[in-house]
């Protein structure tokens, strides 16, 4: 009896016994992840004040990452190389609904001749998991396993808003609504109308609002029991179409597609 007391004492409040938890490991991955959220290269003294470590534990993991060929150093600055999506493509790659929606993005892609991806919500972003490129001297392309804010993506919005209504407040407190171009909607009111709209209609369309010059629309991928697994979104350059063009060529297609394959995984 004593003996189950004193291992419960030793678990944190998220139920894990301390013994258990790697903080090497714990304190490698804050690396990786501090180069997502900064998005650029750093110094060893850079990494070591966003991850909080020490400069010589800093160092000691980010010369492991070099060795192990996640990162790269260039003089005093290092980067990680494209090895990283190595640790998330099987992931990615194994959900068998992104198999079964690949041959339809492609053709959706080939229809509309521009380029097409795939998205599901991590928190407060989007991660690419699918896609097709088409080849244009001026094309949009998007590598699987780009994150991107999910508030000024289309894909993004069409997720944000399939969320359960409970979730929202929650969402729209936490969620920080970064202005990347004058376009980018940054007010919590407005962005829960934006949201509204979107749930309502059942597609996002977001005109340079993560890019300028880039404008996308995008529709969720439902399962049998309408739980949305991830939205399909086609990117043009604004150059080439205006917003009522997108809505009036696009979209049917691009609904068509989604309903597609929201049919072809229920079987």
């Amino acid at each position: 009896m004593t003996a189950v007391q004193d291992r419960g004492e030793d678990r944190d409040a998220g139920g894990l016994n301390p013994r258990d938890y790697v903080s090497s490991l714990a304190r490698g991955l804050e690396v990786l992840r501090a180069f997502n959220r900064t998005g650029r290269k750093m110094t060893l003294s850079q990494v070591a004040t966003e991850t909080g470590n020490t400069r010589a534990g800093a160092r000691r993991i980010l010369l492991t990452l070099v060795h192990e060929g996640y990162a790269v150093a260039d003089g005093k600055l290092f980067d990680l190389t494209p090895q990283v999506l190595e640790l998330g493509y099987s992931v990615l790659s194994s959900k068998g609904v992104w198999d079964i929606a690949r041959p339809f993005i492609e053709h959706l892609s080939e229809d509309v001749r521009e380029s097409v991806s795939a998205a599901v919500l991590d928190n407060f972003d989007v991660v690419y998991v699918s896609g097709a490129q088409f080849h244009r001297i001026i094309s949009v392309g998007i590598s699987v396993g780009a994150r991107f804010p999910a508030h000024c993506t289309a894909n993004g919005r069409v997720l944000l808003a399939a969320l359960p209504a409970e979730e929202w407040p929650d969402m729209l407190s936490d969620i920080q609504l970064t202005r990347l171009t004058e376009k980018t909607v940054t007010e919590k009111a407005k962005f829960r109308k934006v949201l509204e709209q979107v749930r309502d209609q059942g597609w996002s369309l977001v005109d340079q609002e993560l890019e300028t010059g880039l404008m996308s629309i995008a529709a969720p991928v439902r399962t049998s029991s309408g739980h949305v697994v991830g939205a399909i979104n086609v990117g043009v350059p604004t150059l080439r179409m205006s917003p009522g063009e997108m809505v009036e060529t696009v979209l049917p297609k691009l609904q068509a597609t989604v309903q597609s394959i929201s049919e072809a995984i229920r079987r």
